[in-house]
């Protein structure tokens, strides 16, 4: 697995580290391997980034035998200043659930 990017596009408007946060979220007892699978990742790159998150306090990380269980910290702070003063648990509530159906478009009433 590779770093690739996404398809159709060079850029997204979620980093790399807020889907890694998210998969997390969604699912605290994953393994990393899946989580790089669903992010487009490498599994170390996804390693680097879980590392970064715990140590910026975004979320610990308990050993529970031979599996990890990650505990996100939704009161932590956004750190970039166009951000600033406010806490992830809004990207969580957004995110973390599984996506939306897709939606049909609306027809309005068939006229003969």
């Amino acid at each position: 697995m590779s770093d690739e990017g996404p398809p159709g596009g060079s850029w997204t408007f979620l980093t790399s580290h807020a889907r890694v946060l998210l998969a997390l979220a969604r699912d605290p007892e994953v393994r990393l391997r899946e989580v790089a699978e669903t992010c487009v990742l490498t599994e170390r790159t996804v390693q680097a980034i879980v590392a970064d998150l715990e140590q910026e306090g975004y979320l610990t990380r308990v050993r529970h035998g031979r599996r990890n269980r990650y505990h996100i910290s939704p009161g932590a702070q956004f750190r970039h200043p166009a951000e600033a003063g406010r806490d992830i648990a809004g990207l969580l509530s957004l995110f973390a659930d599984d996506p939306p159906a897709p939606r049909t478009p609306r027809r309005g009433p068939q006229r003969a």
